[in-house]
């Protein structure tokens, strides 16, 4: 829970980084992401409340908030998601050996959607640096896309 608090506070640290770049395509990219990692942080906290483990919300460490280039940015969010994607790892060992089967099913939706992170970032990534730090323009272009391609973007059925 704790980690994926940090990770929305880091993504909304990058995305106030990329608007003051004025590159407002990644800014909304990363604020979509500190979004959905709330959400993921939300699920622990609530499931923890549904077991009766009395959750604890840990400290936060503070994100770092300046970086030198978009690659110095996209490459520290895709160090966090294999990071937290470790972690989840770890819980899933740790609750099939103590026979926690509730916690195992309850993981395997986050060890899914780790797939999905880490792929998103290292696509990301990949493309940040064909670009270049002279081609961010097309990575706004490539991320815009992206966006428009989205379930539930708009003018498509959601």
């Amino acid at each position: 829970m704790g980690r994926e608090f940090a990770a929305h506070i880091q993504y909304l640290q990058i995305s106030a980084w990329f608007e003051g770049e004025g590159l407002p395509e990644l800014a909304r990219f990363f604020a979509d992401q500190a979004a959905e990692e709330h959400v993921h942080a939300l699920k622990f906290l609530r499931y923890l409340e549904d077991a009766g483990a009395g959750p604890e919300i840990p400290a936060i460490e503070a994100p770092r908030h300046a970086f030198e280039t978009a690659e110095e940015a996209v490459s520290l969010s895709l160090d966090q998601e294999l990071a937290v994607t470790r972690y989840i790892d770890e819980l899933v060992t740790e609750s099939q050996s103590r026979g926690d089967h509730a916690t195992t099913a309850f993981l395997q939706w986050f060890v899914t959607e780790q797939v999905e992170e880490v792929a998103t970032m290292s696509e990301l990534l990949q493309v940040v640096r064909r670009a270049g730090e002279g081609g961010l323009l097309l990575v706004e272009d490539h991320v815009a896309r992206g966006r428009q391609r989205a379930p539930g973007a708009a003018g498509e059925a959601a």
